[in-house]
């Protein structure tokens, strides 16, 4: 770790490996940059960048990045619960909830507040920001569906807008790259604590079956069947034969096929290389779900 100077806005500037920040935990070094407000960010943003939230579901080069990497701490990590004035009797419109909140710890305020619209998230290691820039989820569920207001950042300007002025859809939220998801509005409805729990507990139970080691989550989307519904990678992987292929440290997860895991020591060059393995394996072409930097 090497600390930089230069900051005139009080931002915390490092040099660092990204492999710490990573679930598969793989990538080179870049100039990292931990911004608190909207002041910090907007300098940060002044130089060609890139946005790390959580880490899941991307892959780094080995080589690191020439950009610099941002990471929201500060106001944009507070999480703000209490009824805003939309907020009816049956449905709570929150305060802001910051882009570097991690998900999983929201969740589980959510669930000790008795407050529905989120369960089917459960599961998604990633913080707020991120996993609305991606439409995080699973079948029962995903971000967008939770959602009232988006804060969004660019070089230029702080926006704010609607759910229903982004064409968002599977695993995609139509953000464009270089636009940072600094906070959001949850309109959730009130249940109880053990009805959230239920809920996220059957979500969470159609999770079993994956992979417990390091990964970034799910290599690629659900392909689509033709008909409006979808096919599942994993098994179209498996049915591949490639279930415990190797390169390297990383592999094809044994439990669930449309996982790549690090067995310790992998590089972001094994798991490219057992991207390309899959690609050329399987018989139908296959939309990655990772993030690929650079």
């Amino acid at each position: 770790m090497t600390a930089l100077s230069g900051s005139r806005t009080g931002a915390r500037v490092e040099r660092l490996p990204l492999s710490r920040f990573t679930t598969i935990g793989v990538g080179g070094e870049a100039e990292v940059w931990t911004v608190s407000d909207h002041a910090q960010l907007a300098e940060a943003m002044a130089a060609p960048y890139r946005i790390l939230g959580g880490g899941s579901n991307l892959v780094v080069a080995d080589a690191g990045l020439s950009e610099r990497v941002i990471r929201l701490s500060g106001e944009f990590a507070v999480t703000d619960l209490s009824p805003g004035p939309e907020s009816t009797q049956g449905q709570l419109i929150t305060g802001w909830v910051g882009g570097g909140v991690p998900l999983p710890g929201l969740l589980r305020r959510l669930r000790q507040a008795g407050l529905s619209g989120l369960e089917g998230t459960v599961g998604v290691p990633a913080q707020v920001g991120g996993a609305v820039w991606m439409n995080a989820g699973t079948r029962y569920g995903e971000m967008f569906g939770g959602l009232h207001t988006l804060e969004i950042a660019t070089p230029e300007s702080v926006r704010q807008l609607s759910p229903s002025e982004l064409p968002w859809g599977y695993r995609d939220s139509a953000i464009p790259r270089n636009h940072i998801v600094t906070r959001v509005r949850l309109k959730l409805s009130y249940s109880t604590p053990e009805a959230v729990g239920a809920k996220m507990d059957f979500a969470d139970l159609a999770r079993k079956g994956q992979p417990k080691m390091r990964t970034p989550g799910c290599a690629f989307k659900n392909p689509s069947d033709g008909s409006g519904g979808k096919v599942s990678a994993g098994q179209l992987i498996d049915a591949a034969g490639l279930k415990g292929s190797q390169m390297g440290q990383a592999m094809i997860s044994p439990d669930h096929a449309n996982f790549i895991v690090n067995l310790g020591g992998a590089t972001a060059a094994d798991v490219h290389a057992l991207l390309e393995l899959i690609r050329e394996k399987v018989g139908i072409r296959l939309e990655l779900e990772y993030e690929l930097w650079p």
